[in-house]
């Protein structure tokens, strides 16, 4: 009887350059990780690439002053109303400077207590002494302070909103800081808005639009396409992008499904058996601690081979070994819940108390965040993750 359940292992590659055949690299250290590590191949074991070097091989690139012309060209480079930046040096900095050059000034609606993905500027508590009510209120710079004073993030020690506005007068523009969770609000201020938030972006362009704004765009709406040459995302635009230089940022990778069928099919081929394969980004988890909830990309994983489509099938052992199957013990138990699974459906599942507990994620969520924990974004240089045994269950030997 085999042990050994699900396995993970990080596939170090060489560094990727613009246009490298990512496929090609990414297959060729798998295959150079099955010999070295002794791994024998199996029917839907899965590799997956960090979508970072399907960018990078893709040259994915822009620069700031590609970022400002569209700024410009689309919202008229008056006064634009930025919204629900996420506070980060590595995810918008950049385009904020970007934004900055492209207008004559910026009013910046900061959301209260906390940015989309968890990054705090005040405490619940301190607002609760304060009387203020983050669903309501709309606080300016000068009220904020004056009842919150600094407010340092306690992982980088940046005082966001001092570094944001820093940036924007860098740039040349006038800046105006106010702090919300009303898009709505940004219509007293301008006519042209740039949504920044990531997983409510629609509802928030919604809003714009039913309150008037004349200009309503969110970062999948800017670098949507080329400009001057640029590197761009049609789907996603801005979104999913990170600071690459002083001066450029690297995009979220395009065309990522034929990237990940044709990975699936170089493994394939080489091992005779059917490999899946997709493109992950950050994973789908929050950090009990910080707060942080991970996902700063508009999705985990921009492309995947047909296998991975779906969600979980499993049974709760669990729950048969207390329920169903109470009164067995030992090899009896063992073999009636082997059975129990060789049974099961997936029309079955839906609704049935034997499956509760188990995560309603789809596979792409899961997988893709399992390989972010896995690859790391610092220096493991592992920017491929070989799976094998995901899909097992307790009856298979």
């Amino acid at each position: 009887m085999r042990t050994i359940g699900t396995v993970v292992r990080g596939v170090r590659a060489p560094i990727i350059r613009e246009g490298d055949n990512i496929a090609e690299v990414a297959a060729a250290s798998v295959m150079e990780a099955w010999k070295e590590a002794g791994i024998e191949p199996r029917d839907r074991d899965v590799v997956a690439v960090t979508e970072s070097v399907v960018a990078r091989a893709q040259g994915n690139y822009a620069t700031l002053d590609q970022i400002a012309k569209d700024v410009h060209e689309k919202t008229g480079g008056g006064t634009v109303g930025v919204a629900f930046p996420i506070l980060s040096r590595n995810r918008f900095s950049l385009l904020l400077r970007g934004m900055a050059m492209g207008c004559k000034k910026i009013v910046l609606l900061l959301s209260y207590p906390s940015d989309e993905v968890g990054n705090g500027l005040v405490d619940w508590d301190k607002l609760d002494e304060a009387g203020v009510d983050p669903y309501s209120d709309v606080l300016t710079l000068e009220q904020f302070r004056k009842k919150f004073g600094a407010a340092v993030h306690p992982f980088t020690g940046v005082d966001y909103i001092d570094f944001y506005s820093g940036i924007i007068t860098d740039a040349g523009a006038e800046v105006e800081v106010i702090f919300g969770n009303r898009v709505q609000t940004l219509c007293d201020y301008t006519d042209a808005v740039i949504t920044c938030d990531i997983h409510t972006r629609a509802r928030s362009k919604r809003l714009l639009k039913a309150a008037g704004a004349r200009v309503v765009l969110g970062l999948d709406d800017l670098l949507n396409r080329s400009v001057d040459g640029s590197g761009y995302n049609a789907e996603y635009g801005l979104l999913g992008s990170n600071k690459a230089t002083e001066e450029t940022v690297k995009l979220f990778p395009r065309d990522c499904m034929a990237v990940a069928e044709e990975l699936g099919e170089r493994l394939s081929k080489a091992s005779g058996k059917h490999i899946e394969a997709m493109v992950y980004g950050d994973g789908a988890f929050k950090d009990p601690v910080g707060k942080i909830w991970e996902l700063a990309d508009p999705v985990v994983s921009p492309g995947y081979t047909k296998g991975l489509v779906g969600t979980p099938n499993e049974l709760k052992l669990k729950y048969l070994a207390d329920n169903d199957f109470g009164d067995l013990k030992g090899e009896a138990l063992k073999e009636a819940i082997e059975e129990r699974i060789r049974e099961k459906t997936s029309e079955s599942l839906v609704g049935n108390m034997v499956s509760e507990g188990t995560t309603p994620r789809r596979l792409t969520d899961l997988i893709g965040s399992l390989c972010d924990l896995t690859s790391g974004s610092g220096d493991k240089g592992t920017p491929i993750v070989y799976i094998q045994g995901y899909f097992d269950n307790y009856s298979n030997d």
